[in-house]
């Protein structure tokens, strides 16, 4: 079938609707729709954004959607079902990008004086194909629950989901109730990228992996050494199954945390400390860098050298050779930055008088993580 008039109009607009800043916001409705949503990898609800709008420009281009466009709805539905995420969390999101691009046509149309008649017409048409999509991408998750169900890892992953949500479970090989596990957990959302990963952390030892709330997670008895590279995976000291609930929240909060700071590989979740309770304060931080940091102008690229400087000072405690090593300058050129950050900020970066000396470098250090964070962005 030829596509019409409306559908070419359509096209245009959704071709429009196609672009990052668009497709952001989408992702932002979609994570704003519902905590389900909210709780995955922000990465999996732009693959669903990107997917909805693609599939629909591609069904408004033949008519209606082929079977190349069923198929990969069929195949978002099933990798969903293997990452664990709910079908209502799912449908959530594919429900609120389908919102904003409604919404998209029908601010375009009028600002482009399209009569209304045309614009409805249009979102029946949209609502037809996504209509379509929504059921192929709903069976296909009830068919891979179902297969998953009937399979003894499904068993082992649904002990591990429960595990790490704090119920009450009895506790099943290959785990030892009497056993100490460490919790990992990552952004890590794609099936594949998965499976390797599983692969390295069970090599030290007995262990249980899965996909749970969308991100890789996992118990093991043994971190592997050395810490594997990639993706940030964030390790809690090590606790019996029925202990780790609470482990695994504060670790997806340490997780967010070393996300924002550009951090990757492995790291333990102690030494996140800082960082996630800082990244959960944003209005603390605002306020110590208002405080400390007046001096500094963000727009100013020296000046965020300078506060680069600082931050590296602090983290090597005050010292200049391992400072400049990590900063990769020369010595003096630490000694200078340094210099001319106090003089900007009128204050010593490390002041041990009246016995707050631990306090006070915290606050810089919090001061100068908001600082440069908003600098950058």
């Amino acid at each position: 079938m030829e596509p019409s008039e409306g559908d070419r109009f359509l096209r245009l607009l959704i071709e429009r609707s196609d672009d990052p800043v668009v497709l952001e916001a989408a992702v932002r409705a979609a994570r704003g729709r519902s905590d389900l949503v909210a709780a995955l990898p922000e990465e999996e609800t732009r693959r669903h954004t990107r997917a909805l709008v693609r599939g629909v420009l591609a069904a408004l281009e033949t008519g209606g959607p082929d079977e190349e466009v069923l198929a990969a709805a069929e195949r978002l539905g099933s990798d969903r079902a293997r990452q664990g995420v709910p079908v209502a969390a799912f449908l959530d999101g594919f429900q609120a990008g389908r919102a904003h691009l409604v919404q998209a046509i029908i601010a375009d149309g009028r600002r482009l004086g399209v009569p209304e008649g045309l614009l409805l017409d249009g979102v029946s048409r949209v609502d037809e194909i996504t209509t379509r999509l929504v059921h192929r991408m709903v069976h296909a998750h009830r068919v891979a629950e179902l297969e998953m169900a009937r399979t003894a890892r499904e068993t082992h992953v649904q002990m591990l989901r429960r595990l790490l949500h704090g119920e009450a479970v009895p506790v099943l090989a290959p785990l030892d109730p009497a056993g100490a596990y460490h919790c990992v957990v990552s952004d890590v959302g794609d099936p594949a990228a998965a499976a390797r990963l599983e692969t390295r952390l069970t090599a030290a030892g007995p262990g249980l992996c899965g996909l749970v709330d969308g991100r890789f997670a996992a118990l093991v008895a043994r971190l592997p050494g050395p810490p594997p590279d990639g993706p940030l995976l964030v390790a809690a000291p090590p606790a019996r199954p029925h202990e780790v609930g609470p482990l695994y929240e504060l670790g997806r909060r340490a997780l967010r945390a070393g996300a924002a700071a550009g951090l990757a590989g492995m790291r333990g979740l102690g030494d996140l400390a800082l960082l996630t309770v800082t990244e959960a304060e944003p209005g603390l931080g605002r306020l110590l860098a208002a405080g400390l940091l007046g001096g500094l102008d963000p727009g100013d690229p020296f000046h965020a050298e300078l506060a680069e400087t600082a931050l590296a000072y602090l983290d090597h405690g005050g010292r200049i050779g391992p400072t400049a090593a990590a900063l990769h300058v020369h010595g003096n050129t630490v000694k200078y930055r340094t210099r001319r950050f106090q003089e900007l900020t009128g204050r010593p970066l490390l002041d041990p008088s009246g016995g707050a000396a631990v306090a006070r470098a915290a606050n810089w250090w919090w001061a100068l993580h908001h600082w440069l964070a908003q600098a950058r962005g």
